[in-house]
């Protein structure tokens, strides 16, 4: 039996925000092709592993920029400090489901290159095996929420369960990046969503608990928020789902 009940406006998600630059414009960021750009503000951007040096945009180098993406109506200011989001602190309940390790690099993006960037506070949120959220109505509940402060390497990592589904929604988990001052203060905000491959989630949804809840009713290709950039935010799951999965998600932030 589920022990956290299914909230009735889930379906009600998101919509789409944020702007996404062309690869023109990203060089052009990076310093191999004119002024600096920016989206809303800030900059989202992945590691591609190629070399810099190139004015062609088939050959874009270090930063490849990133969407933004609405944070939903799911998101709790305050989400408690740690690593392990599985647990809930108020019930001592532990979210069933496959084990998901998930390591964020956070970068700044320089001029072709991106550096890494520690002191940026790491919000996660995301539903549970059978698609509900914590904390939404009052319960006081945080299953599945948690947040970190990179470190100086700009990583930070959490231990999470592989996310279920609701209606309306493909499979997905939320983050949020808020670079630090000195006295802890956020001088920015950038907010967006991850994704996860059809065939990896078939196989993990084939499992208990995620198969009492039957088969997804969105897939990532009829998602409208995955279809306004979603396959730049498309992880790369490792595992099993016997053992469990690991992912990396690399993102360059010019932003506070």
């Amino acid at each position: 039996m589920n022990p956290h009940p299914q909230h009735d406006d889930q379906d009600n998600d998101d919509e789409m925000v944020g702007t996404l630059l062309s690869r023109r414009a990203a060089l052009r960021l990076l310093g191999l092709g004119g002024a600096g750009l920016a989206v809303g503000g800030g900059v989202l951007a992945q590691r591609s592993g190629t070399s810099a040096g190139t004015g062609s945009a088939a050959s874009l180098p270090g930063c490849v920029v990133r969407p933004a993406m609405t944070e939903g109506p799911f998101f709790v200011q305050g989400e408690p400090r740690r690593s392990d989001l599985r647990r809930d602190t108020s019930s001592g309940q532990v979210s069933a489901g496959v084990p998901l390790t998930l390591t964020f690099v956070t970068s700044r993006v320089a001029v072709g290159a991106c550096e890494p960037r520690a002191n940026v506070l790491v919000d996660v949120w995301q539903c549970d095996a059978l698609g509900v959220y914590s904390g939404v109505q009052g319960d006081g509940g945080n299953f599945l929420r948690g947040s970190q402060v990179t470190d100086a390497r700009g990583r930070a990592t959490f231990t999470t369960v592989y996310p279920g589904w609701y209606p309306g929604r493909a499979v997905h988990i939320h983050f949020k990046l808020r670079p630090l001052n000195a006295s802890g203060q956020a001088t920015g905000e950038f907010t967006s969503q991850l994704f996860f491959p059809e065939e990896v989630t078939d196989r993990v949804h084939a499992r208990t608990p995620y198969s009492r809840k039957g088969r997804r009713n969105v897939l990532n290709a009829g998602d409208g928020i995955y279809r306004n950039g979603g396959n730049q935010l498309l992880l790369n799951p490792t595992g099993s789902p016997e053992q469990g999965y690991r992912a990396t998600f690399d993102v360059g932030l010019n932003l506070g």
